[in-house]
């Protein structure tokens, strides 16, 4: 695991980029390395590295006193299956969890048996059910 630093910043951007495209329909705003560098600077975004590539990202979002959300979770198709989101979602919690968090949480879709599968290998236990909607203009 690597925690991210200005220098990456164009990295994570382009990681969350494919991730938006990959996973989200309709108008969405592309990351930029500016956009990123709030995060990095709080040392919140996080990489795999695997022979001096990175092959996955996360970020730890909505501090709260006690808790972190760990979030943004992504790994090139090209990548996949190799265990390396399941690392470094596992080696983020630990790392949250020495900075004082009390907890940590994460979102996953209902409808992927793998993610949720990983994250409770590595000690996530289902807490509630979650719905988000989107309200649109019909005029």
């Amino acid at each position: 695991m690597k925690i991210a630093e200005d220098s990456d910043a164009q990295t994570a951007a382009d990681m969350h980029n494919a991730m938006i495209e990959e996973v989200i329909l309709g108008p969405r705003r592309l990351a930029t390395a500016e956009s990123e560098l709030e995060n990095i600077r709080l040392k919140r975004t996080f990489f795999w590295v695997d022979g001096g590539e990175v092959v996955s990202i996360t970020i730890a979002t909505r501090p709260q006193i006690k808790g972190i959300c760990v979030g943004g979770v992504y790994t090139p198709p090209r990548h996949r299956r190799k265990g390396y989101a399941r690392s470094l979602v596992a080696e983020v919690s630990k790392e949250l969890l020495s900075r004082w968090y009390e907890l940590t949480n994460l979102f996953t879709d209902l409808s992927n048996p793998t993610s949720n599968k990983i994250y409770q290998e590595v000690g996530y236990r289902p807490v509630c059910d979650y719905h988000q909607y989107e309200f649109v203009d019909q005029a």
